[in-house]
């Protein structure tokens, strides 16, 4: 029996890996899908920014826009993903869902490999595969930052 995996639920990413790993691929779809429908909307005060086109990864064919904030000592993420791209929002959720108010040392660690990690690897088209590297590239400079800041 797979447990609910909204946010509220499972909020390390050893934990999201391991089910995806336990199950086969198409509830691994299915799995995704369902992160995709949990990802937070974009706070309202990113709304302006998003729309003049600020803080878009470019190395993703999809319009995601990150955004990040300092919040005592932690890493904040706030991601706005296109709704025609379910595949995306999934990966983007389970990041968020894993470290969003995550010491920034651990963002720092981030798996460059999470497509693997969750056994996605042969399921996600390279094109995908790169955006994904590209925003988890994005997050670790950014938990970089804060952790220079600390110091």
């Amino acid at each position: 029996m797979v447990k609910d995996l909204g946010a509220a639920t499972v909020t390390n990413l050893d934990e999201i890996i391991e089910q995806f790993q336990w199950a086969d691929s198409d509830l691994r779809l299915e799995m995704l899908l369902d992160f995709s429908r949990k990802l937070p909307v974009l706070p309202q005060r990113f709304w302006e920014q998003r729309d003049a086109g600020l803080n878009r990864v470019p190395e993703c064919m999809t319009p995601v826009f990150l955004f990040t904030e300092c919040e005592e000592g932690s890493l904040r993420l706030y991601v706005d993903v296109a709704e025609e791209s379910p595949t995306v929002r999934g990966i983007v959720s389970i990041l968020v869902s894993a470290y969003d108010g995550a010491d920034p040392k651990l963002l720092a660690a981030a798996p460059s490999d999470l497509l693997n990690l969750l056994g996605l690897g042969e399921q996600i088209r390279m094109s995908r595969a790169i955006g994904v590297a590209g925003i988890v590239g994005r997050i670790k400079k950014a938990a970089h930052e804060l952790v220079k800041k600390r110091v």
